[in-house]
């Protein structure tokens, strides 16, 4: 609150709008979606937004490529249908003369002022109707195209972040739709909202409230690490989601990118720390006082784990791992931290000791990771449901909805 305190200060100094930065990577499902909404973004706000043309994410940022790209064309469909929008998963990526093509005309909108009416229209015919682009106008020479991809990715990395389909306001970054509520309560906070602006455009989703019966629900798996903070933050509501359905919940633990040999930069790392705590401060969960468990720490939980589900406690020590290390500042490589953890979870800290020399967790941490990639994902959390397999904290309410199916099934029966 202070940083944006501090921005607003100097942009009220300056004189300047309210500035929003804009950067599109044309090859990106997320930012199709993105490109779709910004007419109506302007629309409700007082701002000026300023695009930019970018790359995909460096290596660096984007350790299976692959598999990121497949995923997100499917969970770009899935967002589409959640949200009323367009878009469809052809199982393929449009073709590099396509992309250069929409490349190109997005460059030529941007020098002519009219990206945000054209950035729509050109991302829907490069993913569904890719022979349609050369009737929406004229096109920058290559070179030109090039040359802005460039500075606009040299930009984002300046200020601080790796993705398409981001918005910076005010020293902030915002990936895709699934933040755009972030930006729009801050924006309607400082009064730059338009009236009638009331709603938000894409509000987070709310939690299942009530119990629903479901006959025979199936079993959720959630592949967590023990480093991630967005697993830290929606562990307690998938449990909750769990109880409420009667759904079992399953532990399937994996080791941390980083300790897999896969380097996170530093930018990433920033920037998720940064976005698990906004959207830990919506969901009312603690965070924000933070022990990094990479190493040691995590190696210790993961040991537990068995030992806890052993017990009846993986959801109690679990919970308690997490609150430890990533709101209240534990060091979970110390014995005395741990010991914390293991004893408010009802386990015995002697039994814990012992169970600590059993690296059998290893093999299972190693399954859990190539289950997981047999689903075409890769990081955590993630989930897989009934027919159902998403990545991240923000695709909760799609496990919901899987679940939810077997309550509509059994009102009918």
């Amino acid at each position: 609150m202070k940083q944006r305190a501090r921005a607003e200060r100097a942009r009220l100094n300056r004189g300047e709008a309210h500035q929003v930065h804009y950067f599109h990577q044309v090859d990106d499902p997320y930012s199709a979606l993105a490109a779709a909404c910004l007419p109506r973004l302007l629309e409700r706000y007082d701002i000026n937004i300023k695009a930019h043309v970018v790359g995909p994410p460096p290596d660096s940022a984007a350790a299976e490529r692959d598999k990121l790209i497949a995923y997100s064309r499917k969970d770009a469909q899935l967002l589409a249908s959640r949200w009323g929008m367009t878009f469809e998963d052809h199982g393929a990526q449009p073709s590099p003369d396509d992309v250069s093509l929409a490349t190109r005309l997005l460059v030529a909108s941007i020098h002519n002022g009219r990206f945000v009416d054209a950035a729509g229209q050109i991302s829907s015919d490069l993913w569904l109707h890719p022979a349609a682009l050369a009737a929406n106008g004229t096109s920058v020479e290559l070179a030109d195209a090039d040359r802005h991809v460039t500075e606009s990715n040299a930009l984002r990395q300046q200020l601080g972040h790796y993705l398409g389909a981001t918005f910076f306001y005010g020293g902030e970054w915002y990936w895709g739709i699934d933040r755009l509520h972030h930006l729009e309560l801050r924006l309607k906070a400082l009064g730059a909202q338009h009236s009638g602006a009331l709603d938000l455009m894409f509000p987070p989703s709310t939690d299942l409230q009530d119990s629903v019966p479901i006959n025979r629900p199936p079993t959720i798996d959630f592949y967590v690490s023990l480093r991630s903070p967005y697993s830290a933050i929606v562990a307690p509501r998938v449990f909750e989601l769990g109880r409420r359905t009667g759904a079992k919940v399953r532990l399937r633990f994996v080791l941390p990118m980083a300790m897999r040999g896969l380097p996170v930069p530093l930018n990433k790392r920033l920037y998720i720390s940064r976005d698990a705590a906004r959207e830990a401060w919506v969901r009312r969960v603690d965070f924000g006082r933070l022990n990094d468990p990479i190493g040691k720490p995590t190696e210790r939980g993961l040991a537990l784990i068995p030992f806890a589900e052993r017990a009846g406690k993986g959801e109690s020590f679990l919970l308690s791992f997490m609150r430890g290390v990533w709101a209240e500042g534990i060091n979970a490589g110390s014995d005395s931290g741990l010991r914390n953890i293991v004893e408010r979870a009802d386990l015995d800290w002697s039994q814990a000791r012992l169970a600590l020399k059993d690296q059998g967790w290893r093999k299972t941490a190693e399954q859990n990771r190539q289950d997981l990639f047999s689903l075409g994902l890769w990081g955590v959390p993630s989930f897989h449901v009934g027919g159902v397999a998403v990545w991240g904290q923000d695709r909760l309410w799609a496990v919901e909805d899987e679940l939810l199916k077997g309550s509509q099934a059994c009102s009918l029966s």
